[in-house]
């Protein structure tokens, strides 16, 4: 018991409290269900994906690819599938694991960079957006805030 006591006043001393980065209870809230929001989106999307991989082509009117592309494409769903693990450990302790967030974060600003650029040279057409739409950037009015406050000021901030 006691080795638990000290590991979580190592752990509290490490991450600082949401009062401290400004974010209050309310505000915590709505990023720890968000996050486990996307704890359930990512593992329905994963896993349809990675069983499925043509239904998402047939249903938005799309060419199948060929098997090699359709196991890229599961390759995908698999990256979408273990990133709801780091949206769990989110969700339990979002200030713990906040770095996480700015890596999640990351890719959901970069995917859609790729997308435009890929949309802007005739390479996918616009309905593949809506792929965009809700596995990049549904979540950026929440995570922008998030990633802010617990990772992106306090690192400023600090003297070193």
């Amino acid at each position: 018991m006691a080795v638990m006591t000290i590991m979580e006043e190592e752990r509290r001393s490490r991450v600082a409290s949401a009062a401290e980065l400004g974010i209050g209870a309310r505000e915590l809230s709505v990023y720890r269900w968000s996050f486990l929001l996307a704890v359930v989106y990512n593992t329905v999307w994963g896993v349809a994906v990675i069983l499925f991989p043509r239904k998402p082509f047939e249903i938005g009117g799309l060419p199948v690819p060929d098997a090699t592309a359709l196991l890229l494409w599961q390759c995908i769903g698999m990256f979408v599938l273990v990133y709801a693990v780091g949206y769990w450990y989110l969700w339990r302790d979002p200030l713990r694991y906040a770095p996480f967030a700015l890596v999640a974060t990351l890719g959901k600003v970069f995917g859609p960079v790729g997308w435009l650029w890929a949309y802007s040279q005739g390479i996918v057409p616009g309905s593949t957006g809506l792929t965009i739409l809700t596995n990049d950037l549904l979540w950026w009015p929440v995570w922008f805030p998030f990633v802010y406050k617990a990772v992106i000021r306090p690192s400023l901030s600090r003297k070193h």
